[in-house]
């Protein structure tokens, strides 16, 4: 699996074979079984994530019920707020698949930095994708219907249909899973 992060880094940076072999003894994947939590509300994250395999969601607990506000995928990277900000977190972290994960501490990405220190423009470039990302969700949130985010996800990321149960769609689009129900009823019969 520490091949999927070579093809992942060296889209942004070339590596060098002894570059490749520093990233190799760093043994940071794991292994996590569906339904495991990465992280709980009121845990202080002591790891950031990059998803190798599976599907991970982040959702919020409000009055019992759950809000999904993401769903990562392969070669998607998570860094929960809560390890930027050393404060407890406020969402979970949880495997909606069985997942391959390679996991990144500040400890272990500044020795890495240290090592090879032309990473430092990969993360950066990757903090300005997440953030150009991030916006574009939030300002679709805001801006488009429940229908237009509904139409968005399934052109942008139709995988997801096939892999997150419905009702976890559906909270994430900020609608019921009953309304979601009709809503893809809908948009069938548009589509025929």
């Amino acid at each position: 699996m520490t091949d999927e992060i070579i093809s992942f880094i060296t889209r942004y940076v070339p590596l060098t074979d002894e570059e490749i072999a520093i990233i190799h003894e760093q043994n940071l994947i794991r292994s996590y079984r569906k339904d495991a939590i990465l992280l709980s509300e009121g845990e202080y994250a002591k790891e950031c994530f990059f998803i190798l395999q599976g599907c991970v969601r982040s959702y919020y607990l409000i009055d019992g019920e759950e809000k999904t506000t993401d769903f990562y995928t392969e070669s998607q990277a998570i860094t929960p707020i809560s390890y930027t900000l050393k404060e407890p977190s406020k969402y979970f972290l949880s495997c909606l698949e069985n997942s391959i994960i390679a996991l990144g501490s500040t400890e272990r990405n500044n020795q890495l930095l240290e090592k090879i220190p032309k990473l430092q423009l990969m993360v950066a470039q990757l903090n300005s994708e997440l953030l150009v990302q991030k916006q574009v969700s939030f300002d679709n949130f805001k801006s488009l219907s429940p229908e237009e985010r509904y139409l968005s996800l399934l052109e942008t990321r139709p995988d997801l249909f096939n892999r997150v149960p419905l009702y976890h769609i559906a909270t994430y689009l900020g609608i019921t899973p009953v309304s979601l129900s009709r809503m893809r009823k809908r948009v069938s019969t548009k589509v025929k």
